[in-house]
């Protein structure tokens, strides 16, 4: 594949009212907008090669820091020569800071200035994690979009406490620009700042205005998909996108459902991760055009339909409902496989879908008839 030589670009094609399509230059490949990162957490998406990956649509993938300075520990990636040769990846990675796992994960976590220190949840041995050492993570993985380290902000949250929280992940956000800055990494990768503020909209204000002064190549939203619900995570995404830098790309952590991705990008949102559709697809569950369906249920066990019948993935195409749920009922690993592969798929038709309305002007008509449809069968006497 020819490599461009752009370290970043972000370019807006097409709007439809506060949504936009776009495209992300780098020098690993172009990232179509909006975009949906499958997330491949232990320099693996689980149950997936990477070409497969790749032939569902995925333009990037997603690496997690926290998991992988611990096993196999990021100074032994880089002398393998970073995770794209490791794992067989050759586009773009992003790489979350380590923040959010090491909060929901690692046991004994001590919050200070400094950073966080933790005791690791596979052996107990202990660790500091800072703004600076998640940067430098990072740079031994050979991550294209580096995340700012930053505290995940507990919820539900009062107001001094998301202020506190907040204001000390903007003096990390700052730290993490100069441990990023400098080093060769530097000048072939980008690094987001991630605005934080929990559900109040002067402290998301007062994040947006920091993280803009020191200066981001594109920025996150934090601290949503935390258990507040599709309904407060929308009246947040009303306003937060617009905080942001208009030209800069912004990015939705941890989400989500296919309905919670359409109202995001109708709100202005470009790139989203998810551990969605891979975790539901090893738990038996896919994602439908109507809605969600569990194929461990004995109604499928004789059902020759696929998965869905408006889905072109190969596994739609060459597989029953029948034969999956024999998989999964029987435990498997190909009921895994494609279970994971059918919801890739899936989210990334999904997302086709986005980009061509947006460009089209008739998102609102695409979004209506997708979610309803999605939601119709939930919603069933």
């Amino acid at each position: 594949m020819r490599r461009a030589m752009t370290r970043f670009d972000f370019s807006i094609h097409a709007r439809d009212g506060k949504a936009r399509t776009g495209t992300i230059r780098m020098m690993r490949g172009e990232i179509r907008t909006p975009a949906f990162m499958p997330v491949g957490t232990a320099a693996t998406v689980k149950a997936m090669k990477p070409a497969d990956v790749r032939a569902t649509g995925a333009d990037i993938i997603l690496g997690n820091t926290y998991h992988l300075m611990l096993r196999p520990g990021d100074e032994r990636m880089a002398r393998l020569g970073g995770l794209h040769r490791f794992m067989g990846w050759d586009r773009p990675i992003l790489t979350d800071s380590g923040g959010y796992q090491v909060m929901s994960l690692s046991d004994l976590t001590r919050v200070t200035e400094e950073g966080v220190r933790f005791a690791s949840h596979l052996d107990g041995s202990r660790h500091l994690l800072t703004p600076e050492r998640s940067m430098e993570i990072q740079r031994n993985l050979g991550s294209d979009i580096v995340m700012a380290f930053d505290e995940c902000t507990a919820f539900p949250a009062p107001h001094a406490a998301a202020a506190k929280s907040m204001e000390m992940s903007m003096r990390w956000a700052k730290r993490s620009r100069g441990g990023f800055d400098g080093h060769e990494h530097a000048g072939r990768a980008a690094l987001f700042g991630i605005q934080q503020g929990s559900m109040f909209e002067d402290l998301r204000r007062a994040s947006s205005q920091a993280l803009t002064e020191i200066g981001f190549d594109g920025y996150a939203i934090g601290g949503l998909a935390v258990g507040e619900g599709q309904a407060q995570m929308f009246d947040v995404l009303d306003y937060a996108p617009g905080l942001l830098p208009e030209d800069r790309p912004r990015y939705l952590m941890g989400v989500g459902k296919p309905d919670d991705i359409v109202g995001a990008v109708q709100r202005g949102i470009d790139m989203f991760d998810c551990v969605l559709p891979t975790r539901s697809g090893r738990n038996g569950q896919a994602f439908t055009h109507d809605g969600p369906i569990n194929l461990r249920n004995a109604r499928f066990a004789e059902d020759t339909g696929p998965l869905d019948p408006d889905c072109a993935c190969p596994v739609c195409r060459g597989w029953s409902r029948a034969y999956v749920h024999h998989l999964i009922r029987s435990g498997e690993i190909l009921g895994a496989m494609l279970m994971t592969e059918h919801n890739l798929a899936f989210y990334q038709q999904l997302m086709a879908g986005l980009r061509q309305a947006i460009a089209e002007g008739r998102l609102e008509t695409f979004a209506r008839a997708f979610v309803g449809r999605y939601r119709a069968r939930a919603s069933a006497p």
